[in-house]
C-alpha cells in the first residue's frame, strides 16, 4: 500500500513545478519535515549559518534572475533573524517567498518552545506584515497548496516584493487528502500598458518641450523596455537621469546619460533637473535619497516643472509630487508606446548639439577627476584609488555588489559602469550587511560571471557568515573590504555635525585603531586571503582572485573620507538647528 502524500512532499512538488531551483535558509525543529522532502528533490537546499545571510542571497539570487527566491526559516528566533534581509527585499520590490515553520497548530498561546508570546498567542506573521506584500498562516492542510501558489503570484505579480508562508509544523507531516487540487501558477501573464491616448498625450508633451527629461528608477524592467527607452531618448535628444537602483540600464557613457540625481547625485544631474520643464518619470518612487530630501533648491521643482509620471503601482503615483499625467503601467511597455507615439508625431526627431557637448563636458569632467584622484599612491587607499584598481582588474561583465557607504554611494555616483556590468545595492533599506551574503546568491544565480561583494568593514563584519557559506559552495565570490576601521559615513558625518566622531570608530582598549585580520579570517574559512600592505597590491590581489575562481577576501586599508554630496540631505539641517 502506497503511503499518503505528506503536506512537505506536496509542497515540495509545487515548488519543482514552479521552478524553483534552490531554496535559501536554515534548520529548525518546525522545518526539517520539509528539508526532508526538499533532499529527495531536485531543488538544492543552500545552508546558511545565519537567518540573515540566507534571506540576502535569496534576495540576491532573485535580483540576478529575476525568478522569485526562495528562503526557508525556523519559527521564532529564526524567522526573526532573517527580518532585516526580507524586509530589504521588499523595500526594493525583489521577489521573495518566505517560507516558515511556526510552533504546532494545535499548541497555540500555551508558549511552546521558542514561539512568539507575549500580548499576543502565535502570531509571529504580524512581525512581518508591516513589510511584506501578504502573509498567510496555514491553518489547514488543505490549505497550502493554494497559499502557496498565492505567495508566489503575489511576489512576482505587480509591483514585486516579499511575502511569508507561514506554517505551523505539524501540517508538514500531515497527510495531504487527495480531494486537493493542483494550484499550478498562470501560464501566460501579462502586463497592464499605457491607454493609447495617454500615450499620445506624454509623446505630444515630450515633443514640444523645450528642456525634456527622462528619469528612470530600478523598475524599467528588462532589455525590451531598456532599449525603447534608449531609442526614445536618442530621438528627441533628450537626456536621461536615473535613480540609485537604475545605475547600469544604460551604460554610463552613453552620450544623453547625466547620471544620479539627489545628495549622492551629481551637480549638473540636479541642475537639468531644476531646469527641466517636463520630466517623464518612468519606475521610480522618487525616493529621498534621489530628490534631496525633496529640497527644491536643489534636484527637483514641481511645479513649475511638469511631471508625468508612470509606475506599475498606484500607489507611489503623486505620492511626493504632483503630477500632470499620472498612468498606472509596465514602466517597459509603456516606454515603447510612448517611443512609437514619438515616431508617428514627430518621425524626424530632434537634434539637440549644445544638450550633448554640455552633458559630454560635465561626464568627462566628472570621471576625469576621480580618476586622477584615484591615481594617488597614498596610503591606506584613498577610495578613489580603490575604485579604479577595481575597474582596470576586473572583466566588463562582473558584476559589483555592494553595501552601504563609499562602496554603493561613490560606485553610483563615479564609477564608469561598462555596459555587459551590473551594480546591484540595496536601496530602501540601505542594509549594512548586504553586500556580502548577496553577492552569494548572485554567484549561484551566474556561476559563469566574476562578483564582487565591495564592502566596507562594517558590512564584512555584519555578514561573516557568508564566507564560510562561499567555500561550501564553491562559490568564487571576491570579497573586497574597504577597511577604514570605522562606520565610516555615520563618522564623517558626525564628525561633520558634532566636531569629532565618537561611538562611531573601532579602536582597542587603548584607544587605537582596530580590525581584525580579514585576510586571515577569509583563510581560516578555506578561503583564499590577501592583505594589501601597498598602493600596488591590489591590483595584483584582484587579478589573482579572479584567474583562481575560488572565494577570496582581500582586506584593503582605506582612508576615512566621505563621499563628495552635491545634492542635500535633510538631517544635515537638523544638527545645524535648521528646521523647515
Amino acid at each position: 500500500m502506497t503511503a499518503p502524500t505528506t503536506a512537505a512532499d506536496a509542497l515540495v512538488a509545487q515548488l519543482v513545478d514552479y521552478g524553483v531551483e534552490y531554496v535559501f535558509g536554515t534548520c529548525g525543529h518546525t522545518n526539517i519535515a520539509l528539508l526532508d522532502a526538499i533532499g529527495r528533490s531536485p531543488i538544492k537546499f543552500v545552508i546558511a549559518r545565519h537567518e540573515q545571510t540566507a534571506a540576502h542571497a535569496a534576495d540576491g539570487y532573485a535580483r540576478a534572475t529575476g525568478k522569485a527566491g526562495v528562503v526557508l526559516l525556523h519559527v521564532g528566533p529564526g524567522m526573526m533573524n532573517a527580518v532585516t534581509g526580507v524586509a530589504t527585499a521588499a523595500l526594493d520590490s525583489i521577489p521573495l517567498v518566505a517560507i516558515s515553520g511556526d510552533i504546532p497548530s494545535y499548541m497555540y498561546g500555551r508558549h511552546p518552545h521558542q514561539e512568539v508570546n507575549l500580548h499576543a498567542d502565535a502570531d509571529q506573521t504580524a512581525i512581518y506584515r508591516p513589510f511584506v506584500k501578504r502573509a498567510w498562516h496555514v491553518h489547514r492542510v488543505e490549505d497550502l497548496p493554494r497559499f502557496a501558489e498565492r505567495a508566489f503570484w503575489t511576489a512576482t505579480s505587480g509591483r514585486p516584493g516579499a511575502v511569508l508562508l507561514n506554517v505551523p509544523m505539524d501540517l508538514f507531516s500531515r497527510p495531504l487528502p487527495d480531494t486537493v487540487p493542483a494550484y499550478p501558477l498562470p501560464q501566460r501573464r501579462t502586463r497592464p500598458d499605457l491607454v493609447p491616448d495617454t500615450a499620445d498625450r506624454i509623446a505630444a508633451a515630450l515633443v514640444t518641450a523645450e528642456r525634456p527629461l527622462l528619469y528612470i528608477g530600478g523598475g524599467l524592467g528588462g532589455p525590451a523596455g531598456r532599449t525603447a527607452l534608449r531609442e526614445l531618448a536618442e530621438h528627441l535628444d533628450i537626456p536621461i537621469a536615473h535613480s540609485l537602483m537604475a545605475k547600469g540600464a544604460l551604460p554610463d557613457r552613453h552620450p544623453l546619460v547625466l547620471g544620479m540625481t539627489g545628495f549622492w547625485g551629481l551637480a549638473e544631474t540636479n541642475a537639468y533637473a531644476r531646469e527641466a520643464d517636463v520630466v517623464l518619470a518612468l519606475a521610480t518612487r522618487f525616493a529621498e535619497t534621489d530628490a534631496s530630501s525633496w529640497n527644491p533648491e536643489y534636484t527637483w521643482r514641481f511645479p513649475p516643472s511638469r511631471l508625468i509620471q508612470i509606475d506599475i503601482d498606484p500607489a507611489e503615483i503623486g505620492r511626493n509630487y504632483p503630477v500632470e499625467i499620472g498612468a498606472v503601467a509596465d514602466a517597459g511597455r509603456a516606454a515603447q508606446q510612448i517611443l512609437a507615439a514619438v515616431r508617428r508625431l514627430e518621425p524626424g526627431g530632434a537634434d539637440r548639439p549644445e544638450l550633448r557637448q554640455r552633458i559630454a563636458t560635465a561626464r568627462s569632467e566628472l570621471f576625469a577627476a576621480s580618476a586622477d584622484r584615484g591615481r594617488s599612491d597614498q596610503f591606506p587607499l584613498r577610495p578613489e584609488r580603490i575604485l579604479a584598481d577595481v575597474r582596470a582588474a576586473l572583466p566588463d561583465d562582473a558584476v559589483l555588489v555592494t553595501d552601504v557607504g563609499w562602496n554603493k554611494n561613490g560606485v553610483a555616483q563615479c564609477y564608469p559602469l561598462p555596459e555587459g556590468g551590473r551594480f546591484i545595492t540595496p536601496g530602501g533599506a540601505s542594509t549594512m550587511g548586504f553586500g556580502p551574503a548577496a553577492a552569494l546568491g548572485v554567484q549561484i544565480a551566474q556561476p559563469e560571471r566574476v562578483v564582487v561583494a565591495l564592502i566596507g568593514d562594517g558590512g564584512m563584519s555584519a555578514q561573516l557568515p557568508a564566507v564560510p557559506l562561499a567555500v561550501e559552495q564553491g562559490l568564487p565570490v571576491i570579497f573586497l573590504v574597504m577597511n577604514n576601521r570605522a562606520h565610516g559615513t555615520i563618522s564623517d558625518l558626525q564628525a561633520g555635525a558634532f566636531g569629532r566622531s565618537y561611538g562611531c570608530d573601532f579602536v582597542d582598549p587603548d584607544g587605537k585603531p582596530y580590525s581584525p585580520d580579514f585576510a586571515a579570517l577569509g583563510r581560516a574559512c578555506g578561503a583564499d586571503g590577501y592583505a594589501v600592505g601597498e598602493p600596488g597590491d591590489l591590483t595584483v590581489a584582484l587579478k589573482t582572485a579572479v584567474e583562481r575562481r575560488r572565494p577570496a577576501v582581500i582586506d584593503v586599508p582605506m582612508v576615512n573620507e566621505p563621499v563628495p554630496t552635491p545634492g542635500h540631505w535633510n538631517i544635515k539641517d537638523i544638527y545645524q538647528g535648521v528646521f523647515e
